[in-house]
C-alpha cells in the first residue's frame, strides 16, 4: 500500500479538498486498493471538525464526494507514509522541521510541484496553493482548479511508485 497525506494549516480547506480530488483520481485510475489517501493540518485548532462549508460546496458542485474530519499531523506518521504533500511553503518548512530523519524530510513535497503549468523558476512560494479561508467562494474555486491541475502529475508519480513497489 502506497500512502499519501495532504497537509495544510487547519485541515478544513485546502488539504481536505486535495484529499477528495486525489482519492477520486486514484479510484478512477483503478489504484484504489493500492493507494491510501488522507489529510491533516499542521495545527490542531479544528480537530474533529468537518471541512469548511465552502470547501464542501465547491467539491460537491464539481462532483467530488467528501466525508472529512480534521486532525493534526503527527511526526510519528512519517514512518507509515510514503509521500507527504504540503499545500504551501510554510507547511513544507513546518513538515520538514517535524520530520524525525532526513529520509522522512525527503518525503515532503509541494503539491504544485507536480503541476507542469506551474512556474518553479519563481521559487517555492510561486508553487503555493493560496489559503482561501479568509476570502469568498471564488478563492475556494481557484483552490480546486490548482489542486486538480497538480493532481494529474501527482497521480502519474504515484502510479510509477506503486508500479515500482509491486515489481
Amino acid at each position: 500500500m502506497y500512502r499519501v497525506c495532504f497537509v495544510c494549516t487547519g485541515n478544513i480547506c485546502r488539504s481536505p479538498m486535495a484529499e477528495s480530488v486525489f482519492r477520486a483520481q486514484v479510484a478512477e485510475a483503478g489504484l484504489e486498493g493500492l493507494v491510501r489517501v488522507d489529510s491533516a493540518g499542521t495545527g490542531g485548532w479544528h480537530e474533529g471538525d468537518g471541512a469548511d462549508p465552502r470547501t464542501v460546496s465547491v467539491l460537491e458542485s464539481a462532483g467530488y464526494p467528501q466525508d472529512h474530519r480534521a486532525r493534526q499531523f503527527r511526526a510519528a506518521w512519517f514512518a507509515e507514509l510514503d509521500l507527504v504533500i504540503a499545500l504551501d511553503t510554510g507547511h513544507l518548512r513546518d513538515l520538514r522541521r517535524l520530520a524525525p530523519t532526513p529520509a522522512d524530510a525527503a518525503k515532503v513535497r509541494l503539491l504544485r510541484s507536480y503541476d507542469p503549468a506551474a512556474d518553479p523558476t519563481g521559487g517555492e512560494a510561486d508553487l503555493d496553493v493560496p489559503d482561501p479561508y479568509y476570502g469568498g467562494l471564488d478563492g475556494f474555486e481557484e483552490c480546486l482548479e490548482l489542486v486538480e491541475a497538480a493532481s494529474v502529475g501527482l497521480l502519474e508519480a504515484v502510479r510509477l511508485a506503486v508500479k515500482e513497489l509491486n515489481t
